[in-house]
Parts: C-alpha cells; sequence; structure tokens
C-alpha cells in the first residue's frame, strides 16, 4: 500500500463531519469547492475507509489461516488415539483428532474463500480510488492555457 501525499492528506483530514440529526457538514475551506467536487472528496474519504476495513478484515483472516495451517501441522504429528482438547468458548473440551482435522480443515476452506473475496473487493477499491484521486487532481489543477 502506498503511502498518501501530503496534498492528499490536506484533501481528506477533516473533510466532513456528521450532524446530529445525520446531515454531513463540510469544512469550511472545502464548501467553497463546487458541489462536484465536494463530492468526490467525499467519496475519496468513503472509500478509503472502506478499503481500510476490507484491509483490516484481509488480515484477520490471514491470521486465523495461520493459526489453522499450525493447528493441522501440530495434529499430523499426533496418533489418531491421541487426547486431543479443542476450545468451545471459555471450555476445553475433548475430542477426537479425525474430527478436529476434519473441523480445521472446512474452516480454512471458508477462510480462503472470504480472503479471495476481500481481495477482490480491495482491487476493486483501488481501482475506484485511482479515479477518483485522477478526476480530483483534474479538478483542483485545470489545464492552463497555452502561453
Amino acid at each position: 500500500m502506498r503511502a498518501c501525499g501530503q496534498f492528499e492528506k490536506m484533501l481528506i483530514n477533516g473533510l466532513a463531519y456528521c450532524c446530529a440529526d445525520g446531515r454531513i457538514k463540510v469544512s469550511d475551506e472545502i464548501s467553497q469547492l463546487p458541489p462536484p467536487v465536494q463530492e468526490r472528496l467525499l467519496r475519496l474519504q468513503q472509500l478509503q475507509q472502506t478499503l481500510q476495513s476490507i484491509l483490516g478484515q484481509k488480515q484477520q483472516v490471514e491470521l486465523e489461516v495461520t493459526e489453522i495451517d499450525q493447528a493441522l501441522n501440530e495434529l499430523q504429528k499426533l496418533t489418531d488415539d491421541a487426547v486431543i482438547y479443542k476450545a468451545a468458548g471459555s471450555l476445553l473440551m475433548r475430542s477426537e483428532r479425525p474430527k478436529v482435522i476434519i473441523e480445521l480443515t472446512e474452516r480454512k476452506e471458508l477462510l480462503n474463500t472470504r480472503a479471495t473475496i476481500l481481495v477482490k473487493q480491495e482491487e476493486r477499491l483501488r481501482g475506484q480510488l485511482k479515479d477518483v484521486q485522477t478526476k480530483l487532481q483534474q479538478d483542483l489543477n485545470p489545464v492552463s492555457p497555452p502561453s
């Protein structure tokens, strides 16, 4: 993920806030811009927040997959008659090794599917962000006439 430049930070930080009645109030500096530019700035902020959420979810999924891989590796070292305990809320319950392996494998498959969806969402959001940023740069840096 690339870092925001100083110009982008100025566009994003303090753009707007929500009023108690749910209306969005833009900052004084932003309110002087044309309404379409204001909307693009707010859209840019929304997209960035959504991207941060997606990246957080993706990180959590990757972490859980890593933990499952470690657990499966440890389970492979044991025999089928080994005593296995698994967490069920705040309890530890005795379980059978083959059953735990199946449960963990199914959970891992589900998480891998979720990770694939998150990657697609991330790619789509990055494309939308790039489009909005390009339009904003065009709005805020009008082409100067030739000399």
